[in-house]
Formats: C-alpha cells, structure tokens, sequence
C-alpha cells in the first residue's frame, strides 16, 4: 500500500497520478494527470503527493467551472420555487445534523478516552445552540442579514447548481429565509435537549437544476469542510475531519458521491474494529498506512479501540453524508446508518471516582514527601514543588470539582476576596482563557483545606514575582488546550504509582467532589454552581444565582472521610 490514492512509484521514483473525474472527463484535454514528484524517499513523496494532489484537483475544478459557465450564465434573480426549495433543504438539514450529533450520545472532553474525537459536550452543544440562535435573532428582528448566512446563501445557491448575478437582490433574499430557517430549526433543538421527541422532516422533492454528475467525494467533502469551518468548528476539529475522511477516501477509494454504499460502510468498519486507540503513535504501526496498521493489529491480537471511538469515527464521517443529501440531488444516504456496534455500558460508569486509599497514596507520593527534582518528580528526594502545578493542581481539583483546564489557567488575579470570602474567579477575562460553557464561569469559594495547605503562600509567591498566572511553566498544547499537556502528566503519574486503569483519570476528582457534596448535605442545585453546570437561561449569572456566601456555607460542609494530609499542613 502507498498510503495515498494517487501516490505510485515507477522503479524508484514516486510519482503523483489522477484520473480525470467523470463528469469533466469528455472535455478535458488527458485522460489522467501525470507528474514525477522527483524523489525516492516514500516520507518525502508522501508529503509532495499532497501538495501535487490540491493542485491537481484545483486544475480539475477551474475546467469544471468553466464548463458550468458555458452552459448556465448567470442569472440575475431565483425564482421563488428555487429559494423555498433551498430554504426548506436547509430546515431540514439543519435538524438532520441534530440528529447525527445526537446518534452516539454527548461527551465529556476531560475523558481522555475519546482524545481524538471532535464530539461536543451537551452544555456546549446547548451554549452553541443559544449563541448562534441569540445573533440570528437579533438581525433578523432588525431586518438585517448575518454575514454567515449570506456565505451560506451564496454556497446553496452554487450546490444547486446556479450561477447568479454577484449584485442580485435574490441572494440577500434567499440569506433572510435561512435565517429564518435557522431560528425555526433552533426551537427544535431546544424542545429535543428538553427530552421532547420531534421527528426530522422529510428532504422535501427537488428537480436538478442541471444535468452535472455528482462531484467525486474528494471535492465534495473540501466544501463541506469548508463550509462547516466557517462556522463553529475550530481548527481541532476541522483537521480531525480532514484527517479521517482522508482515512476513507485511502481505503475505500474516491468515487462519486452517489456510488458509496453498505459494503464500503462494513469495509471501513472492519478496519476500524480492528484498529488499537492512537494507533498513530504506536511504535509498531506508525509507519505504515491504516489498512497495513489494521492488518498488523489482527495478526499481533492487539486490543482494539473501545466500541465507543468505532462508532464515533464512523458516525463523524457519515456526517458528511447528511450534509451530502441536503447539497446534492441523488446523493446516497450514509454508508454507516445503521452500522454502528451495539454498547450498552453506562456512559457515567466510564470514569469513577478515586477511592480514599487512591487518594492517600496520591498526596504521598514523593511529589508531596519530597522529590528528586521537579522533572524527577517519581523519584525520592528533598524537593517539595509547592510553586509548581504539578503539586497544587491535583489538591485544587479535589477541593473545587474544577476542571484541568479551569484550574491550569488561572490567573493570579483570579484568586480573589468579597466580604471576607477568598474565592476562585472562573472567567475569560483575557484573551488566554477559555471556558467549557457559558454556565462555567463561576465564583468558587476557596475550601479551608487548600487555604491551610498554604495556596495562598502560592498565590503570593507568584504576586512577587510578577507571573501573571498561577502556574506559568505550564504551557498549551499543540491543540489550544492548556489541559492537553497535564492530562498526560497525570496520567503518566498515575502509571508510575500503579494507580491507573481505565476507569480513572484528572476527571475522577471531579466525581470525588459530587459524592462529597452528596456526603455533606449539599443540594444538587449548589453543586451544580459550583462546578459550573448552570441550567439553560441562567448561564449569565454565577452560581446559578446563589450568593457567593451561600456557596462558602456549602463548601465548607466538603470533606473526605479518611483522607491523610497531615504531612503537608
């Protein structure tokens, strides 16, 4: 396997090859595109055979054009079938992508389980709904029209396959019904996140308005990442669906997007299943191409991904598909529906809280007792870091129910006092932070325990030396996450101490503090304020509305039976 469609080699030389798409190939002046990509070196080519592709597939894509233009000038206005077609499609499709989002349940990004799946949590998915919502309403009210939605007007408009008048007033028309659509889909959204069953409608009939065979799915599947790009997605995520769709098209091939079917579904599904989790980063199996990599996991009985990742992974490339049928005229329907593996176990039975012996051995470990150095942190020594995160994070996230990354990020201004109560400001008051959801910011009082450990020495020490933050060595990741860095300390940390199996993480410090709240007579209303689970329409407001000395009387009921942490006082 060459590890790309197009990538093939003549004696020693690598070159980039394409045939010309079908629906271009009577006028185009090859029968495929040739060029020797002037290397040996299969990494080497590999890299150039991308680059030499876009360039191609843009040749392909000028000369369809032209082609469009010869046969279809443009037109000044829609007609008013054409944008109440358009506009009942983007209804309708608006609701199908709420159905697929829906399909395999949300997650929890904190869950390292699923490191590499663009899956939204159902409080962003909520935040997301009630942002975009709140925009499309306020233009629309004032008679105006988002930007976005006039982007949006101009691609349905081209996937209908018109070419139209820059300046006609059709577009600003056919933008406003899209707003409205969105607004009217949006009210579904939020009856279904109340639990309210709603069945998608029907894709309303539609006569092609041309006669153009569907495009490849390579081509098709740039403007649905493109036109997705445009709007919530976020580079993570744009190049996760990048990366597996181009997974697809390697193994099962690149065809018209109406000639995918069941048996190219199974036959990536079988790859899949038989896929170890990060299999990319595996010693024995990075090198090679996924179906090589598949091959290798069967004969070396490798223990494959969770049937949770499978079916996400098939999930999020059938998406494409949704989006396909809503685009395109004869479009087949997902080769996954229906294809997903069967998981009864309980999403909330995925990550557990650690037991008090966990704990202890935790906080008595020699990062705590006294270690080597800070990057030596496993070995016995003399150093407690109780400057640096790696001591106080773990302690902060056991006695607040923070999230990693909440906590990582921390300012030293964050750390702050209102009538006497010192608290946590949760917020996005700089440019570095950010928040899972709106409901996250937060006032958290902080717990006696962590103020007789002595974080606010902590706070000081990083006052006088000028650090605008907490824990200024720890940096982001490569992925925009202050968490990403620390989750793999910790669970590094919890290997060496063997600690760590798969129903733990940084998050079950998150389940410790809910069953200390539960063990101490806190309501599940206070709770969810201080962990920043905020009922939608309150999401503005910290603390769900209770005052911030409500929330210190709470806190201050939190403690763990059996916890040691004498030695550190």
């Amino acid at each position: 396997m060459t590890g790309h469609p197009r990538l093939y080699r003549r004696g020693a030389t690598y070159y980039h090859r394409a045939a010309v798409p079908i629906d271009i190939k009577d006028s185009y002046p090859k029968t495929e595109e040739v060029s020797s990509l002037r290397t040996k070196d299969r990494a080497e080519a590999m890299r150039l055979v991308r680059i030499e592709a876009a360039r191609v597939d843009a040749l392909f894509e000028s000369h369809r054009l032209g082609l469009h233009r010869k046969k279809n000038p443009p037109v000044k206005e829609l007609t008013a079938e054409q944008m109440a077609q358009a506009a009942e499609l983007y209804y309708a499709s608006m609701l199908a992508e709420d159905d697929d989002v829906r399909e395999g349940g949300f997650f929890d990004p904190d869950d390292d389980e699923l490191p590499e799946l663009p899956v939204p949590t159902f409080e962003e998915y909520e935040e997301e709904i009630d942002e975009w919502d709140m925009n499309a309403r306020h233009y629309h009210a004032r008679g105006k029209v988002d930007s976005f939605y006039l982007a949006e007007a101009e691609d349905w408009i081209g996937g209908m396959g018109i070419e139209i008048d820059p300046d006609s007033p059709s577009i600003r028309q056919l933008a406003r019904k899209l707003q409205a659509g969105y607004i009217k889909a949006n009210e579904i959204r939020r009856a279904r996140n109340k639990g309210d069953i709603i069945e998608t409608p029907e894709f309303p009939d539609s006569q092609p308005v041309s006669n153009n065979n569907l495009p490849l799915l390579s081509q098709a599947s740039k403007e649905w990442i493109a036109e997705k790009s445009r709007g919530a997605w976020r580079p993570k995520i744009e190049r996760e669906h990048t990366i597996w769709m181009g997974h697809f098209l390697e193994v099962i091939g690149d065809k018209p997007i109406s000639d995918y079917s069941k048996a190219d579904g199974r036959a990536f599904k079988a790859i899949l299943t038989a896929l170890p989790a990060n299999w990319v980063k595996h010693p024995a199996l990075k090198s090679l191409t996924i179906q090589e990599a598949a091959e290798k996991a069967r004969e070396s009985n490798m223990t494959p991904m969770s049937d949770t990742n499978a079916n996400k992974l098939m999930g999020f490339i059938g998406s494409f598909w949704t989006w396909g049928e809503a685009n395109y005229d004869d479009c087949t329907p997902s080769p996954f529906k229906g294809l997903k593996v069967k998981n009864k176990r309980n999403i909330r039975d995925e990550r557990l809280p650690f037991t008090v012996n966990e704990l202890n051995t935790i906080f008595k470990t020699p990062i705590y007792t006294g270690c080597k150095s800070q990057s030596s942190w496993k070995d016995p020594g003399s150093l407690i870091p109780n400057d640096k995160g790696i001591y106080w994070i773990p302690l902060i996230g056991l006695f607040t129910g923070a999230r990693a990354g909440e906590i990582i990020q921390l300012h030293v201004n964050d750390v702050r006092e209102q009538d006497g109560i010192l608290y946590l400001d949760m917020n996005t008051d700089s440019d570095d932070k950010t928040l899972k959801t709106a409901g996250s910011k937060r006032k958290i009082p902080v717990h006696p325990t962590l103020i007789e450990l002595g974080f606010l020495k902590h706070v000081e020490k990083m006052r006088k030396a000028k650090n605008d933050r907490l824990f200024p060595e720890i940096k982001k990741g490569n992925d925009g996450y202050w968490s990403s860095p620390f989750s793999k300390h910790f669970s590094r940390f919890l290997t060496v101490h063997k600690l760590k199996h798969n129903k733990i993480s940084f998050h079950s410090f998150r389940h410790n503090f809910e069953d200390a709240c539960r063990e101490g007579g806190v309501s599940k209303d206070v709770m969810d304020a201080i962990q920043g689970h905020v009922e939608t329409g309150m999401s503005g407001r910290y603390g769900s509305g209770h005052s911030l000395k409500v929330l210190n009387e709470n806190m201050k009921k939190i403690s763990y039976a059996g916890l040691d942490l004498a030695h550190l006082m």
